[in-house]
């Protein structure tokens, strides 16, 4: 009896020992969402956390289209609405303008028939389709991890037929997995980027690029590298180069680092720095220690942190003041990761004769209230007849802007 009461008190002993040994050892932290990694404790606001995504449409009758402010002259109106998530567009030589989503895996077209509008939904179900290209009558859609295309669109809208796979042999990771799609001057490629799989990581070889596929041959050639991730590009007319924005890293300051707007002086071999050096001259806080930003291509212009800058195009239209021709027009989806809000508005890139960025102005505004949004635009896109179009996949809406009319 004495032995066992003895070990019962080895027991009972053992046990408490465990318990205050258990209490005292810290609990691993879990491991974080991945856009909070990289935030830490000191100078951020922790209560900061991406926007909720525009999923439903808002009602035509309550968008707030009076309070959005363009320069004298020109005029914004409503052109469509119903697209849940309308982000990504292009336009085909007919007229139709398509639609790409990122969350509801809808692709929308719209129809202008006698002045009115259609919205048609001519494919739901797919992942995360935010990239959208036409190129010889058929519709080129971009997945998370596959392209895949529509044949004969557009007398088939009400009726579209299944997709043709061109390629699905791309990462599968969602965290800026979403894709934006362009077809090259020559018809002859799509240029998409394949954006890093977290905030700041060292990314796999396979990620942080803009990349090409050829059409003919279904091979993906890597164009650039150390580009964090690229939600816009446009080729411009003349010089048939490839510029494209990108988005800068977060949780590093308020205030730092810029998003960017580069471009591709050389057909391959660009690299732009992520994750070591950000906005041409920042070296990133954990990644950039041992490295120089000279090592690295500088991007054209600093656009502001964390507006979020999206979908960008040339204008080479006639409608708008012969100033505009060969301007760029930025979509800034507008800030999270920022205590006082930037972006939510539609910037105007100014260019020199040496082809050099030398003026960047607000041209669309009104979608951020205080601190408060009720639209963000996403996509630009100009229409042949020399107008141009901005989505905004918070209303589900696309705006038209003209001049003189």
């Amino acid at each position: 009896m004495k032995l066992k009461a003895i070990y019962s008190l080895m027991i009972v002993t053992g046990m408490a020992l465990t318990t205050l040994a258990s209490a005292q050892t810290p609990a691993v932290p879990a491991i974080p969402p991945t856009w909070a990694q990289g935030r830490t404790a000191d100078g951020m606001n922790p209560s900061l956390a991406p926007n909720p995504p525009g999923i439903a449409a808002t009602p035509a009758d309550e968008i707030a289209v009076s309070k959005l402010k363009v320069p004298a002259g020109f005029k914004i109106e409503l052109w469509a609405s119903g697209m849940p998530n309308g982000r990504s567009m292009t336009e085909s030589p007919s007229g139709t303008v398509f639609v790409g989503t990122r969350f509801t895996g809808n692709v929308y077209a719209v129809v202008t028939k006698d002045g009115k509008r259609e919205v048609k939904t001519i494919a739901k179900g797919l992942h995360r389709p935010n990239g959208v290209a036409f190129a010889n009558g058929s519709l080129y859609v971009a997945e998370l991890s596959r392209i895949i295309r529509y044949d004969n669109i557009e007398q088939n809208l009400d009726n579209p037929p299944a997709p043709v796979v061109v390629f699905d042999a791309l990462p599968k990771d969602e965290p800026h997995g979403w894709k934006f799609m362009t077809l090259s001057p020559d018809g002859k490629y799509l240029y998409f980027q394949i954006g890093t799989p977290a905030n700041i990581v060292v990314p796999p070889y396979t990620h942080a690029a803009i990349v090409r596929l050829n059409l003919k041959t279904n091979i993906l050639e890597y164009v650039a590298t150390g580009v964090r991730n690229s939600v816009g590009m446009d080729f411009q007319k003349g010089t048939k180069e490839l510029w494209f924005t990108n988005n800068g890293r977060d949780w590093a300051d308020e205030n730092l680092p810029n998003d960017t707007l580069n471009r591709l002086a050389r057909p391959k071999g660009m690299n732009f720095g992520f994750p070591f050096c950000h906005q041409g001259d920042f070296l990133d806080p954990e990644f950039g220690k041992g490295r120089s930003c000279d090592e690295f291509d500088k991007p054209e212009m600093k656009l502001g942190a964390h507006v979020a800058a999206l979908g960008m195009r040339f204008y080479n239209g006639n409608m708008f003041p012969a100033e505009y021709k060969g301007n760029i027009f930025i979509a800034e989806h507008g800030s999270w990761n920022k205590t006082k809000k930037s972006g939510y508005q539609v910037v105007r890139v100014v260019l020199d004769a040496k082809n050099k960025p030398v003026k960047l102005e607000p041209f669309i505004t009104g979608w951020l209230d205080g601190e408060n949004f009720w639209g963000r635009p996403v996509d630009v896109q100009m229409l042949k007849d020399g107008s141009m179009l901005v989505s905004d996949d918070e209303t589900g809406a696309i705006f038209r802007v003209t001049y003189g009319k």
